[in-house]
């Protein structure tokens, strides 16, 4: 049964290596030259032309030309991936693969005065702001910076912890400071003086991140920094669990989503791990049993939100899969959660020949395309760190 995890993951795997890790995204729309040109520098019209590609029942992206496109954010899931890969099988051409795609990463930041980040390629319009193309921002440089980090752990090759130091300063003084006190603080998700929209995974993640950095060299200041900002996103926790997305609430219609409230709770894990600091357990503990109990279906199917269950979203199971992961070496419901998520996603989402994971799946029909990063990285990144977890099992009864 072990096999059908590892199966799956190669096929998906080699999916990608085909095309080069290039593919669709989700927030691609304005890549379109066509569509860029129409929406006449009007906020409403790339917001619209933004959710129509977004949320069309077919990929109209040829149509209007959209290209593929390597995304950074999905280099860093492929290279994190095969990362866990040679951790799991012990072969060296994963371990390069990985390599690989981190050495691109690191030749292909985006350009900015506080020095290494990362980006999306393609200019998005979200409800809060507008990004133009390879503008920097945190939660790509936060993935960036954990491949970076589980490369450093597995080769002890200074190279990747300097690539992922050398971010600190863009994750921590970029602007905007949103909010601070002597015991929290909050970032802007981009780069801008002009954004107030407070999106609550930010700043947590960029408080995981300079935690795990700062582990390999202490600096008492960074510690300080990263506590600060994962408290600021612990104390928005509701009294039974979740987190909205947007701090207040109000900013957006979304409430508590899926992968959105993994992030967290797996940031919150992250933190606690590096930086030795136990005072979150409590709000960890409510988070994942509030994303066990709210955000899946009883046959492993990711609900879109507290709110809504469709569209069931691939990314969903994979965001699922990595945060239930993390302790099902101690709990066996958790373990066997983890492979219940991981058995939908490939029974329901994984087209058998070409080995790639649908984008989402209605209550009518199934979604035919895949997307590169969301999809199929994601996925790569999920199933790894399940194929992980069954192989130490494995070597424990060997």
């Amino acid at each position: 049964m072990d096999k059908k995890y590892e199966n799956s993951l190669l096929k998906v795997l080699e999916y990608a290596r085909k095309r080069d890790y290039k593919g669709y995204n989700k927030y691609d729309a304005l890549d379109s030259k066509v569509l860029w040109f129409l929406s006449f520098g009007i906020k409403f019209l790339r917001l619209l032309y933004s959710q129509v590609i977004m949320r069309s029942p077919i990929n109209l992206r040829p149509i209007f030309f959209v290209p593929k496109t390597r995304n950074p954010k999905g280099i860093a899931l492929f290279a994190m991936s095969y990362l866990n890969l040679y951790k799991a099988k012990g072969d060296k051409k994963h371990l390069e693969e990985a390599r690989t795609l981190l050495d691109w990463l690191i030749e292909n930041p985006a350009k900015s005065e506080y020095g290494m980040c990362w980006g999306y390629q393609h200019p998005w319009q979200d409800v809060g702001f507008f990004a133009r193309a390879h503008l920097p921002n945190r939660v790509v440089t936060y993935f960036v910076c954990t491949a970076m980090m589980n490369m450093y752990d597995i080769s002890g090759d200074k190279k990747y912890y300097d690539a992922a130091h050398s971010a600190i300063p863009f994750l921590l003084n970029a602007p905007k400071v949103l909010y601070e006190d002597e015991t929290m603080k909050c970032l802007s998700y981009v780069p801008s003086e002009k954004i107030n929209w407070i999106v609550m995974d930010v700043s947590i993640l960029t408080g995981s991140i300079l935690a795990r950095i700062n582990s390999v060299k202490k600096d008492e200041s960074l510690g300080i920094e990263a506590r600060k900002l994962v408290n600021f996103v612990v104390d928005k926790q509701t009294d039974y669990g979740a987190w909205y997305y947007t701090h207040p609430a109000k900013d957006h219609p979304r409430k508590h989503d899926n992968y959105h409230t993994g992030y967290i709770v797996d940031a919150i894990y992250d933190y606690m791990k590096y930086s030795e600091d136990r005072s979150f357990e409590a709000a960890y503990q409510n988070g994942i049993k509030y994303y066990e109990e709210h955000l899946f279906l009883p046959n492993g199917a990711p609900r879109w939100a507290n709110d809504k269950t469709y569209p069931l979203d691939v990314h969903g199971s994979a965001q699922g899969i990595i945060s239930f992961t993390k302790l099902a070496s101690q709990d066996n419901d958790l373990k066997n959660l983890s492979i219940k998520i991981a058995d939908w996603a490939i029974d329901n989402m994984q087209n058998k020949r070409k080995g790639f994971f649908y984008y989402q799946k209605t209550s009518l029909f199934k979604k035919p395309f895949t997307l590169m990063r969301w999809s199929d990285g994601w996925m790569s990144r999920g199933l790894s760190e399940l194929v992980v977890l069954l192989s130490q099992k494995s070597e424990e009864t060997k």
